[in-house]
């Protein structure tokens, strides 16, 4: 997909994002998400911490240099995790206050992203990603912390295409899922067959993979966002296919397990 309708849907999905939030009272912002020592607030700060960041990485590689080195040797101090110090800043602004915040990290974002070709190198927290990929991570960012805040504040939100991105990025990041744990990468592929929002099937994978996803697109999201339990969704899984869901990771980091079954509160 060209990079130009991706940073389209990131827009769109941070628009959507910003609808849902911008209504909420402000005993929702302060309300405990699933993430576990965060609110609400804390959610929309991490996204205008890295959205931020993002518009630097792309417009200014040698200053993002320097952002990244500032939070690896406050973390390597042992006196601030890496939550406490992007969030600072963001836990003494009142919810109207971060929203703007958000909203302006969020430009910077969209002007930055307009400058990427689907050539382009940008250079992140781990290795240097292509611009549709890493445009696609902040997709599936605020997405996925949304997931956080509308199980919080109650609010229904229907799913759309966008997902296709964040299927596609779970998907590729199979490997590294085991990688990432130090395990070995099965030599077996596993293949998918999503029901995308509008009633379109998605496939990934080879078509005579042994193993093979199966159901609705927004649960295999919520699964590889680690959001959910593979018990908790429509998800049909072989068992080497349900071995790999149960710990996959469509973002970057040190290894993190999803939920357990049940409740997500």
């Amino acid at each position: 997909m060209d990079i130009t309708q991706i940073a389209q849907d990131l827009v769109a999905e941070q628009d959507a994002l910003d609808d849902i939030i911008a209504g909420a009272s402000a005993d929702n912002w302060m309300s405990p998400t699933p993430s576990a020592g965060w609110n609400v607030a804390d959610q929309i700060g991490h996204l205008t911490y890295f959205d931020r960041a993002a518009a630097v990485a792309i417009s200014d590689p040698s200053t993002f240099s320097t952002m990244v080195a500032d939070l690896l040797t406050a973390a390597a101090s042992g006196g601030t995790s890496f939550d406490d110090f992007t969030l600072v800043e963001f836990r003494t602004m009142a919810p109207h206050a971060l929203l703007k915040e958000w909203r302006s990290a969020r430009q910077l974002l969209a002007g930055a992203a307009a400058t990427l070709t689907n050539d382009t190198r940008v250079d992140w927290y781990g290795p240097s990603m292509s611009g549709r990929s890493f445009l696609t991570a902040r997709l599936m960012e605020v997405w996925a912390h949304g997931q956080d805040v509308v199980d919080t504040i109650g609010v229904d939100r229907e799913g759309t295409d966008r997902l296709h991105h964040i299927a596609q990025l779970g998907f590729i990041t199979r490997q590294w899922s085991y990688q990432n744990r130090g395990l070995a990468v099965p030599d077996s592929d596993v293949s998918l067959k999503l029901v995308a929002p509008s009633g379109e099937i998605w496939e990934f994978g080879p078509e005579d993979a042994h193993d093979e996803v199966a159901g609705p697109a927004i649960d295999f999201c919520l699964v590889v966002t680690q959001r959910r339990h593979i018990d908790d969704t429509g998800l049909e899984a072989t068992p080497l296919a349900r071995e790999w869901l149960e710990l996959a990771q469509a973002f970057a980091g040190p290894p993190t397990d999803g939920p357990p079954a049940g409740p997500v509160r």
